[in-house]
Protein backbone atom coordinates (compact mmCIF):
# COMPACT_ATOMS: atom_id res chain seq x y z
CA UNK A 1 0.00 0.00 0.00
CA UNK A 2 1.29 3.50 -0.44
CA UNK A 3 2.54 5.14 2.31
CA UNK A 4 2.19 8.75 2.27
CA UNK A 5 5.07 10.57 3.91
CA UNK A 6 3.29 14.26 3.15
CA UNK A 7 -0.29 14.82 2.37
CA UNK A 8 -1.73 17.37 0.41
CA UNK A 9 -3.94 19.72 2.59
CA UNK A 10 -6.30 20.99 0.13
CA UNK A 11 -7.99 19.36 -3.00
CA UNK A 12 -7.46 21.81 -5.95
CA UNK A 13 -10.86 23.50 -6.84
CA UNK A 14 -12.57 21.44 -9.25
CA UNK A 15 -15.41 23.70 -10.01
CA UNK A 16 -15.66 27.41 -10.97
CA UNK A 17 -15.96 30.24 -8.43
CA UNK A 18 -19.20 31.28 -8.81
CA UNK A 19 -18.05 34.96 -8.36
CA UNK A 20 -15.91 34.78 -11.18
CA UNK A 21 -18.28 33.14 -13.03
CA UNK A 22 -20.81 35.89 -12.44
CA UNK A 23 -18.15 38.26 -12.96
CA UNK A 24 -17.11 37.02 -16.42
CA UNK A 25 -20.36 36.76 -17.46
CA UNK A 26 -21.21 40.35 -17.02
CA UNK A 27 -18.25 41.37 -19.21
CA UNK A 28 -18.94 39.48 -22.05
CA UNK A 29 -21.90 40.00 -22.03
CA UNK A 30 -21.46 43.49 -22.04
CA UNK A 31 -18.59 43.38 -24.83
CA UNK A 32 -21.32 41.50 -26.43
CA UNK A 33 -23.82 44.65 -25.72
CA UNK A 34 -21.12 47.46 -26.42
CA UNK A 35 -18.08 46.23 -28.19
CA UNK A 36 -14.92 48.45 -28.67
CA UNK A 37 -16.90 50.98 -25.75
CA UNK A 38 -17.17 48.15 -22.55
CA UNK A 39 -13.58 46.85 -24.10
CA UNK A 40 -12.02 50.24 -23.28
CA UNK A 41 -14.09 50.62 -20.15
CA UNK A 42 -12.83 47.15 -18.68
CA UNK A 43 -9.57 48.18 -19.65
CA UNK A 44 -9.03 51.26 -17.87
CA UNK A 45 -10.57 49.95 -14.99
CA UNK A 46 -8.87 46.18 -14.59
CA UNK A 47 -5.27 47.38 -16.22
CA UNK A 48 -5.70 51.02 -16.15
CA UNK A 49 -4.75 51.10 -19.80
CA UNK A 50 -6.32 53.00 -22.44
CA UNK A 51 -4.49 54.02 -25.38
CA UNK A 52 -6.01 55.49 -28.36
CA UNK A 53 -5.72 51.96 -30.17
CA UNK A 54 -4.95 48.53 -28.59
CA UNK A 55 -3.23 47.26 -31.96
CA UNK A 56 0.14 47.81 -32.21
CA UNK A 57 1.17 49.03 -35.49
CA UNK A 58 4.16 48.50 -37.28
CA UNK A 59 6.44 51.58 -36.48
CA UNK A 60 5.60 50.80 -32.64
CA UNK A 61 6.26 47.25 -32.86
CA UNK A 62 9.79 47.99 -34.66
CA UNK A 63 10.42 50.70 -31.91
CA UNK A 64 9.26 48.08 -29.11
CA UNK A 65 11.63 45.31 -31.02
CA UNK A 66 14.57 47.49 -30.41
CA UNK A 67 14.35 47.68 -26.63
CA UNK A 68 14.93 44.31 -25.99
CA UNK A 69 18.52 43.05 -25.88
CA UNK A 70 19.79 41.07 -28.54
CA UNK A 71 20.79 38.34 -26.60
CA UNK A 72 17.05 38.07 -25.40
CA UNK A 73 15.97 38.19 -28.98
CA UNK A 74 18.37 35.82 -30.53
CA UNK A 75 17.46 33.39 -27.17
CA UNK A 76 13.21 34.11 -28.64
CA UNK A 77 14.63 33.03 -32.18
CA UNK A 78 16.46 30.12 -30.99
CA UNK A 79 13.28 28.55 -29.03
CA UNK A 80 10.95 29.01 -31.62
CA UNK A 81 13.36 27.45 -34.06
CA UNK A 82 12.90 24.64 -31.65
CA UNK A 83 8.80 24.80 -31.53
CA UNK A 84 8.76 25.83 -35.13
CA UNK A 85 10.64 22.78 -36.07
CA UNK A 86 8.79 19.83 -33.87
CA UNK A 87 5.35 21.44 -34.97
CA UNK A 88 6.54 21.15 -38.14
CA UNK A 89 7.17 16.99 -37.77
CA UNK A 90 3.86 17.01 -36.51
CA UNK A 91 2.12 18.38 -39.56
CA UNK A 92 3.81 16.41 -41.31
CA UNK A 93 2.35 13.35 -39.78
CA UNK A 94 -0.85 14.76 -40.42
CA UNK A 95 -1.35 12.89 -44.41
CA UNK A 96 -4.41 14.28 -46.50
CA UNK A 97 -5.58 10.86 -48.36
CA UNK A 98 -8.38 9.31 -51.03
CA UNK A 99 -9.35 5.67 -50.71
CA UNK A 100 -11.27 3.95 -52.55
CA UNK A 101 -13.96 1.86 -50.39
CA UNK A 102 -15.30 -0.78 -52.82
CA UNK A 103 -15.44 -0.66 -56.43
CA UNK A 104 -16.10 3.26 -57.41
CA UNK A 105 -16.75 4.72 -53.88
CA UNK A 106 -14.06 7.30 -53.20
CA UNK A 107 -13.40 8.19 -49.45
CA UNK A 108 -11.28 10.77 -48.24
CA UNK A 109 -9.89 13.23 -45.62
CA UNK A 110 -8.14 16.42 -45.55
CA UNK A 111 -6.96 18.64 -42.19
CA UNK A 112 -8.15 22.38 -43.07
CA UNK A 113 -6.57 25.18 -41.26
CA UNK A 114 -9.36 27.55 -39.04
CA UNK A 115 -9.26 30.80 -41.20
CA UNK A 116 -8.37 32.70 -37.75
CA UNK A 117 -6.82 31.73 -34.69
CA UNK A 118 -6.70 34.24 -31.43
CA UNK A 119 -3.66 33.93 -28.96
CA UNK A 120 -3.71 34.65 -25.59
CA UNK A 121 -0.61 35.46 -24.17
CA UNK A 122 -0.61 36.07 -20.35
CA UNK A 123 0.62 38.87 -18.46
CA UNK A 124 0.62 39.62 -14.88
CA UNK A 125 3.23 39.02 -11.99
CA UNK A 126 5.33 36.82 -14.49
CA UNK A 127 4.89 37.68 -18.65
CA UNK A 128 4.92 34.39 -20.01
CA UNK A 129 6.88 35.08 -23.05
CA UNK A 130 7.03 31.38 -23.98
CA UNK A 131 3.53 31.40 -24.63
CA UNK A 132 3.92 33.46 -27.49
CA UNK A 133 6.00 30.34 -29.09
CA UNK A 134 3.27 27.90 -28.70
CA UNK A 135 0.09 29.54 -29.35
CA UNK A 136 1.69 31.83 -32.30
CA UNK A 137 4.50 29.37 -33.71
CA UNK A 138 2.50 26.50 -33.73
CA UNK A 139 -0.77 28.11 -35.32
CA UNK A 140 0.94 29.51 -38.44
CA UNK A 141 3.01 26.36 -39.23
CA UNK A 142 -0.56 24.77 -39.02
CA UNK A 143 -1.28 26.94 -41.95
CA UNK A 144 -3.23 29.49 -39.85
CA UNK A 145 -4.23 32.57 -42.40
CA UNK A 146 -4.58 35.27 -39.24
CA UNK A 147 -3.65 35.03 -36.22
CA UNK A 148 -4.63 37.98 -33.92
CA UNK A 149 -2.71 38.26 -30.11
CA UNK A 150 -2.95 39.70 -27.07
CA UNK A 151 -1.38 40.40 -23.98
CA UNK A 152 -1.75 42.86 -21.19
CA UNK A 153 0.46 45.38 -20.24
CA UNK A 154 2.30 45.11 -16.83
CA UNK A 155 1.82 47.82 -13.95
CA UNK A 156 1.04 50.38 -16.81
CA UNK A 157 4.54 49.21 -18.66
CA UNK A 158 4.60 47.50 -22.26
CA UNK A 159 6.13 43.71 -21.75
CA UNK A 160 8.97 44.53 -24.40
CA UNK A 161 10.06 41.07 -24.80
CA UNK A 162 6.25 39.59 -24.96
CA UNK A 163 5.41 41.62 -27.63
CA UNK A 164 8.82 40.77 -29.52
CA UNK A 165 8.28 37.50 -29.76
CA UNK A 166 4.73 37.44 -30.66
CA UNK A 167 6.35 39.80 -33.38
CA UNK A 168 8.85 37.26 -34.10
CA UNK A 169 6.35 34.48 -33.82
CA UNK A 170 4.52 35.22 -36.76
CA UNK A 171 1.37 37.68 -35.32
CA UNK A 172 -0.54 39.22 -37.98
CA UNK A 173 -2.72 41.55 -35.14
CA UNK A 174 -1.08 42.29 -31.74
CA UNK A 175 -2.98 43.90 -29.37
CA UNK A 176 -2.14 45.60 -25.69
CA UNK A 177 -5.18 43.68 -23.80
CA UNK A 178 -5.98 41.41 -21.75
CA UNK A 179 -8.20 39.56 -19.45
CA UNK A 180 -11.62 39.00 -20.07
CA UNK A 181 -12.34 41.77 -22.35
CA UNK A 182 -9.46 40.64 -24.59
CA UNK A 183 -10.73 37.06 -25.12
CA UNK A 184 -14.01 38.31 -25.53
CA UNK A 185 -13.33 40.68 -28.13
CA UNK A 186 -11.65 37.95 -29.83
CA UNK A 187 -14.26 35.86 -29.95
CA UNK A 188 -16.92 37.87 -30.16
CA UNK A 189 -15.56 40.62 -32.70
CA UNK A 190 -15.81 44.13 -32.22
CA UNK A 191 -15.28 47.63 -34.80
CA UNK A 192 -11.83 47.29 -33.94
CA UNK A 193 -11.17 43.76 -33.66
CA UNK A 194 -12.16 40.94 -36.07
CA UNK A 195 -13.45 37.66 -34.21
CA UNK A 196 -11.89 34.83 -34.68
CA UNK A 197 -12.65 30.78 -34.93
CA UNK A 198 -10.46 29.32 -32.54
CA UNK A 199 -8.53 30.50 -29.09
CA UNK A 200 -5.75 29.41 -27.61
CA UNK A 201 -3.28 30.17 -24.71
CA UNK A 202 -3.40 30.20 -20.88
CA UNK A 203 -4.52 32.72 -18.58
CA UNK A 204 -5.77 33.27 -14.71
CA UNK A 205 -9.26 32.07 -13.60
CA UNK A 206 -11.09 34.56 -15.17
CA UNK A 207 -9.34 34.01 -18.88
CA UNK A 208 -10.13 30.19 -18.25
CA UNK A 209 -14.20 31.06 -17.70
CA UNK A 210 -14.18 33.52 -20.09
CA UNK A 211 -13.01 30.70 -22.58
CA UNK A 212 -15.51 27.96 -21.12
CA UNK A 213 -18.46 29.96 -21.30
CA UNK A 214 -17.46 31.10 -25.08
CA UNK A 215 -16.73 27.77 -26.46
CA UNK A 216 -19.24 26.78 -29.02
CA UNK A 217 -19.47 30.19 -30.37
CA UNK A 218 -15.77 29.70 -30.70
CA UNK A 219 -13.66 26.84 -30.71
CA UNK A 220 -10.80 26.80 -27.80
CA UNK A 221 -7.21 24.61 -27.53
CA UNK A 222 -8.74 23.33 -23.46
CA UNK A 223 -9.83 24.39 -20.56
CA UNK A 224 -6.45 24.02 -18.34
CA UNK A 225 -6.08 25.33 -14.51
CA UNK A 226 -3.05 25.34 -12.13
CA UNK A 227 -0.17 23.67 -13.28
CA UNK A 228 0.83 20.86 -11.93
CA UNK A 229 4.04 18.22 -11.63
CA UNK A 230 4.43 14.50 -11.07
CA UNK A 231 7.82 12.83 -10.59
CA UNK A 232 8.21 9.33 -10.54
CA UNK A 233 11.57 8.18 -8.78
CA UNK A 234 13.54 5.28 -7.63
CA UNK A 235 16.33 5.22 -5.53
CA UNK A 236 18.98 5.79 -8.44
CA UNK A 237 17.45 9.43 -8.24
CA UNK A 238 18.90 12.70 -7.00
CA UNK A 239 16.83 13.85 -4.24
CA UNK A 240 18.38 17.66 -4.46
CA UNK A 241 17.37 17.66 -8.93
CA UNK A 242 14.08 16.12 -7.58
CA UNK A 243 13.55 18.47 -4.73
CA UNK A 244 14.51 21.72 -7.45
CA UNK A 245 12.15 20.19 -10.08
CA UNK A 246 9.13 19.66 -7.95
CA UNK A 247 9.66 23.87 -6.97
CA UNK A 248 10.13 24.85 -10.32
CA UNK A 249 6.32 24.04 -11.26
CA UNK A 250 4.96 24.93 -7.66
CA UNK A 251 6.40 28.42 -8.07
CA UNK A 252 3.49 29.03 -10.82
CA UNK A 253 1.09 30.14 -8.07
CA UNK A 254 -0.27 28.70 -4.75
CA UNK A 255 -2.35 26.32 -6.15
CA UNK A 256 0.17 24.39 -8.27
CA UNK A 257 0.45 20.04 -6.71
CA UNK A 258 3.80 19.14 -6.93
CA UNK A 259 3.88 15.23 -6.46
CA UNK A 260 6.66 12.81 -5.99
CA UNK A 261 5.87 9.46 -6.20
CA UNK A 262 9.08 6.58 -5.20
CA UNK A 263 10.01 3.42 -4.99
CA UNK A 264 12.45 4.57 -2.15
CA UNK A 265 11.34 5.95 1.32
CA UNK A 266 14.74 7.14 1.99
CA UNK A 267 14.97 9.48 -1.20
CA UNK A 268 11.32 10.52 -0.08
CA UNK A 269 12.61 12.16 2.95
CA UNK A 270 15.81 13.68 1.58
CA UNK A 271 13.45 15.16 -0.95
CA UNK A 272 11.05 16.95 1.75
CA UNK A 273 14.31 17.95 3.55
CA UNK A 274 15.63 19.47 0.44
CA UNK A 275 12.23 21.65 -0.16
CA UNK A 276 12.21 22.56 3.05
CA UNK A 277 15.99 24.80 3.17
CA UNK A 278 15.61 25.65 -0.80
CA UNK A 279 12.16 27.37 0.02
CA UNK A 280 14.42 29.55 2.72
CA UNK A 281 15.63 31.83 0.12
CA UNK A 282 13.58 31.09 -3.15
CA UNK A 283 12.81 34.35 -4.77
CA UNK A 284 9.11 33.05 -5.53
CA UNK A 285 8.82 31.15 -2.47
CA UNK A 286 5.42 32.96 -1.38
CA UNK A 287 4.10 31.68 -4.28
CA UNK A 288 5.41 28.12 -3.96
CA UNK A 289 5.78 27.85 -0.49
CA UNK A 290 1.82 27.87 0.08
CA UNK A 291 1.59 25.37 -3.56
CA UNK A 292 4.33 23.05 -1.97
CA UNK A 293 2.75 23.64 1.54
CA UNK A 294 -0.92 22.91 0.54
CA UNK A 295 -1.07 20.61 -2.53
CA UNK A 296 2.72 19.06 -2.09
CA UNK A 297 2.59 15.25 -1.60
CA UNK A 298 5.01 12.78 -1.29
CA UNK A 299 4.00 9.02 -1.72
CA UNK A 300 6.03 5.77 -1.40
CA UNK A 301 5.09 2.97 -3.12
CA UNK A 302 6.51 -1.08 -3.09
CA UNK A 303 8.36 -0.92 -6.71
CA UNK A 304 8.03 0.65 -10.54
CA UNK A 305 4.49 -0.92 -11.76
CA UNK A 306 2.90 0.50 -8.52
CA UNK A 307 4.52 3.71 -9.22
CA UNK A 308 2.97 4.25 -12.97
CA UNK A 309 -0.06 3.04 -12.20
CA UNK A 310 -0.78 5.78 -9.70
CA UNK A 311 0.50 8.51 -11.42
CA UNK A 312 -2.20 7.34 -14.18
CA UNK A 313 -4.65 7.80 -11.66
CA UNK A 314 -3.38 11.16 -10.79
CA UNK A 315 -3.59 11.54 -14.80
CA UNK A 316 -0.79 15.00 -14.35
CA UNK A 317 -0.04 17.86 -16.88
CA UNK A 318 3.68 16.80 -16.29
CA UNK A 319 5.25 13.61 -15.53
CA UNK A 320 8.61 13.48 -14.71
CA UNK A 321 10.93 10.35 -14.87
CA UNK A 322 13.50 9.80 -12.81
CA UNK A 323 14.42 6.59 -12.70
CA UNK A 324 17.40 4.09 -14.06
CA UNK A 325 15.01 3.21 -17.00
CA UNK A 326 12.69 6.41 -17.56
CA UNK A 327 12.00 4.91 -21.03
CA UNK A 328 9.84 2.25 -20.00
CA UNK A 329 7.51 4.46 -18.91
CA UNK A 330 6.20 4.91 -22.48
CA UNK A 331 4.99 1.82 -22.35
CA UNK A 332 3.46 1.72 -18.78
CA UNK A 333 1.88 4.76 -18.47
CA UNK A 334 -1.25 6.36 -20.83
CA UNK A 335 -2.44 9.32 -18.66
CA UNK A 336 0.16 12.80 -18.39
CA UNK A 337 0.15 15.61 -20.55
CA UNK A 338 3.95 15.64 -20.86
CA UNK A 339 6.58 13.14 -20.51
CA UNK A 340 9.94 14.30 -19.30
CA UNK A 341 12.44 11.20 -19.51
CA UNK A 342 15.36 11.27 -16.90
CA UNK A 343 17.75 13.27 -15.60
CA UNK A 344 18.61 15.34 -18.82
CA UNK A 345 15.86 16.87 -19.00
CA UNK A 346 13.17 18.58 -16.82
CA UNK A 347 9.57 20.32 -17.02
CA UNK A 348 11.09 23.31 -17.42
CA UNK A 349 12.83 22.53 -20.76
CA UNK A 350 9.41 21.76 -21.61
CA UNK A 351 7.35 25.13 -20.68
CA UNK A 352 10.65 27.44 -22.08
CA UNK A 353 12.70 26.30 -24.69
CA UNK A 354 12.85 22.59 -25.69
CA UNK A 355 10.02 22.70 -28.81
CA UNK A 356 7.38 20.63 -27.22
CA UNK A 357 3.97 22.56 -26.78
CA UNK A 358 3.71 23.50 -23.18
CA UNK A 359 0.14 24.14 -22.98
CA UNK A 360 -1.76 21.19 -21.41
CA UNK A 361 -4.56 19.25 -19.80
CA UNK A 362 -4.67 19.58 -15.98
CA UNK A 363 -7.42 18.62 -13.34
CA UNK A 364 -6.98 15.28 -14.90
CA UNK A 365 -7.99 15.72 -18.68
CA UNK A 366 -5.10 13.92 -19.56
CA UNK A 367 -7.67 11.13 -19.21
CA UNK A 368 -9.47 11.83 -22.55
CA UNK A 369 -7.04 14.86 -24.28
CA UNK A 370 -3.66 16.05 -25.29
CA UNK A 371 -2.24 19.21 -25.19
CA UNK A 372 -2.08 22.08 -27.88
CA UNK A 373 -0.96 20.86 -31.36
CA UNK A 374 -0.74 21.21 -34.51
CA UNK A 375 -3.84 19.44 -35.13
CA UNK A 376 -5.57 22.04 -32.87
CA UNK A 377 -5.76 24.54 -35.08
CA UNK A 378 -6.64 22.05 -38.01
CA UNK A 379 -10.03 20.63 -39.06
CA UNK A 380 -9.84 17.11 -40.05
CA UNK A 381 -12.85 16.89 -42.82
CA UNK A 382 -13.88 14.18 -44.74
CA UNK A 383 -15.72 14.17 -48.79
CA UNK A 384 -17.04 11.15 -50.52
CA UNK A 385 -17.84 10.59 -53.79
CA UNK A 386 -19.65 7.86 -55.63
CA UNK A 387 -18.84 7.51 -59.75
CA UNK A 388 -19.84 4.00 -60.22
CA UNK A 389 -23.75 3.74 -61.11
CA UNK A 390 -24.09 0.06 -59.85
CA UNK A 391 -22.15 1.05 -56.72
CA UNK A 392 -24.76 4.02 -56.24
CA UNK A 393 -27.67 1.34 -56.51
CA UNK A 394 -26.45 -0.96 -54.32
CA UNK A 395 -25.75 1.84 -51.52
CA UNK A 396 -29.22 2.94 -52.30
CA UNK A 397 -30.83 0.10 -51.71
CA UNK A 398 -28.46 0.01 -48.28
CA UNK A 399 -29.65 3.09 -47.26
CA UNK A 400 -33.40 2.67 -48.00
CA UNK A 401 -33.64 -0.19 -45.73
CA UNK A 402 -31.03 1.14 -42.85
CA UNK A 403 -33.31 4.49 -43.28
CA UNK A 404 -36.63 2.92 -42.24
CA UNK A 405 -35.48 0.66 -39.23
CA UNK A 406 -35.09 3.99 -37.72
CA UNK A 407 -38.25 5.77 -39.32
CA UNK A 408 -36.23 8.12 -41.78
CA UNK A 409 -38.55 7.55 -44.82
CA UNK A 410 -37.11 10.61 -45.92
CA UNK A 411 -33.22 9.16 -46.16
CA UNK A 412 -35.03 6.41 -47.54
CA UNK A 413 -35.75 8.06 -50.66
CA UNK A 414 -33.16 9.45 -50.95
CA UNK A 415 -31.40 6.01 -51.37
CA UNK A 416 -34.48 5.14 -53.40
CA UNK A 417 -34.28 7.48 -56.12
CA UNK A 418 -30.11 6.07 -57.24
CA UNK A 419 -31.24 2.86 -56.76
CA UNK A 420 -34.36 3.54 -59.39
CA UNK A 421 -31.85 5.69 -61.81
CA UNK A 422 -29.04 3.53 -61.98
CA UNK A 423 -30.87 0.14 -61.61
CA UNK A 424 -34.39 0.81 -62.50
CA UNK A 425 -36.00 -0.62 -58.94
CA UNK A 426 -39.80 0.70 -58.69
CA UNK A 427 -40.43 4.03 -56.29
CA UNK A 428 -44.02 2.56 -55.53
CA UNK A 429 -43.95 6.13 -52.96
CA UNK A 430 -43.53 8.20 -56.30
CA UNK A 431 -46.59 10.01 -57.39
CA UNK A 432 -45.68 10.02 -60.91
CA UNK A 433 -45.19 6.24 -60.47
CA UNK A 434 -48.27 6.49 -58.86
CA UNK A 435 -49.67 8.13 -61.72
CA UNK A 436 -48.37 6.07 -64.41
Amino acid sequence: MPVHLKHAVKSPASTVDPEVATTVAAVIADVRARGDDAVREYSRRFDGWEPERFRLDTEQLDAIVRTVPDHVLDDIRTVQGNVRAFAEHQRASLRDFEVETSPGVLLGQRSIPVSAAGAYIPGGRYPLVASAHMTIVTAKVAGVDRVAACTPPIRGQVPAATVAAMHLAGADEIYLLGGVQAVAALALGTDAIGRVDLLAGPGNAYVAEAKRQLFGEVGIDLLAGPTEILIVADDAADSFVVAVDLLSQAEHGPDSPAVLITTSDALAREVIGHVERILVDMPTRDFAGPAWRDHGQVIVVGDLAEAYALADDFASEHVQVLTRRPREALDRMRHYGALFLGEGTCVSYGDKVIGTNHTLPTRGGARYTGGLWVGRYLKTVTYQEVVDPAASAELGRLCGRASRVELFEGHARSGDVRAAKYAGDPLPWSPAQAAA
